[in-house]
C-alpha cells in the first residue's frame, strides 16, 4: 500500500527482456537505503518486488500483464522515474490510499502554465471515465492528485471519451516526472479503489431495482 506521495526521482538503469516479461534495475538510493529482497516499490505508480539491491539499486521483474496494462513496457535506460516505498503503519498519510495497482494509460494531452501553478489536461479511457469525479483523486504516474475537472471531449479524434485536469504545484514538478511530461506522453492511471468497491457492491441492487 502507498500514498501516491513521491520519495525520489529514480534512473533506470537497464531493462532486460524475459519471456513474457522484463527485468528492470533502478537507481534510487532514498528509497534502497532500507530495502531488501521482497519488499514492495511503486515506480511511476506500479508496485514492483524487489529482487535485489545493490550499490544504490534494485532490480525487480515486471509480468506482461504489468508491461501490457502500464506505461513500464516502454522505459529505457536513462529514464527518469517516481519512486516511493511502501507505507509504513502508523505514518501518516499524506496523499490517498494507492495500491500501485495500475487501471490503465491516459494521455497528457495539453499544459497550461500559471504564475505559480501548472493546469495540466489528460485524456481518459472510456472504462475509467465513470470512477473520476471532480475533487476526487487519482495518481498520475504514482503521484496522488486532486482532479480539478472532468468533461467529455471527441473520442474520435483525441481517442478518449473524457478528460480530466489535475493543477501541479512548483514542488510536484520539480520533484516528480509529471514536470516532464509532454502533450502525447503516456502517463499511468489508478482510480480511486473505494469508487471500485462501491460499484461492485451496489451494481447487483441496481439492476434489481431495473428489473422491477
Amino acid at each position: 500500500m502507498f500514498t501516491g506521495i513521491v520519495e525520489e526521482l529514480g534512473e533506470v538503469v537497464a531493462v532486460a527482456d524475459l519471456p513474457d516479461a522484463a527485468r528492470v534495475t533502478i537507481a534510487g538510493p532514498l528509497v534502497t537505503s532500507d530495502a531488501k529482497h521482497g519488499d514492495s516499490i511503486a515506480v511511476n505508480g506500479v508496485c514492483l518486488t524487489v529482487v535485489d539491491v545493490a550499490d544504490g539499486a534494485f532490480t525487480a521483474d515486471v509480468m506482461r500483464e504489468t508491461l501490457t496494462r502500464s506505461s513500464l513496457a516502454k522505459i529505457a535506460g536513462g529514464d527518469r522515474v517516481n519512486l516511493e516505498r511502501a507505507a509504513a503503519v502508523g505514518q501518516r498519510l499524506g496523499g490517498h490510499i494507492v495500491q500501485g495497482h495500475v487501471d490503465g494509460t491516459g494521455v497528457v494531452l495539453a499544459r497550461e502554465k500559471a504564475e505559480h501553478w501548472e493546469v495540466v489536461h489528460i485524456g481518459l479511457p472510456p472504462a475509467l471515465a465513470r470512477y473520476v469525479v471532480e475533487k476526487g483523486s487519482i495518481t498520475v504516474d504514482g503521484v496522488s492528485l486532486t482532479v480539478v475537472s472532468v468533461s467529455a471531449v471527441d473520442e474520435a479524434t483525441a481517442g478518449f471519451s473524457h478528460e480530466f485536469t489535475v493543477s501541479l504545484i512548483p514542488t510536484t514538478l520539480e520533484l516528480t516526472t509529471l514536470g516532464r511530461r509532454a502533450p502525447g506522453d503516456h502517463v499511468n492511471l489508478e482510480v480511486d479503489v473505494i469508487a471500485k468497491y462501491v460499484e461492485r457492491l451496489a451494481l447487483p441492487h441496481l439492476r434489481a431495482e431495473e428489473a422491477r
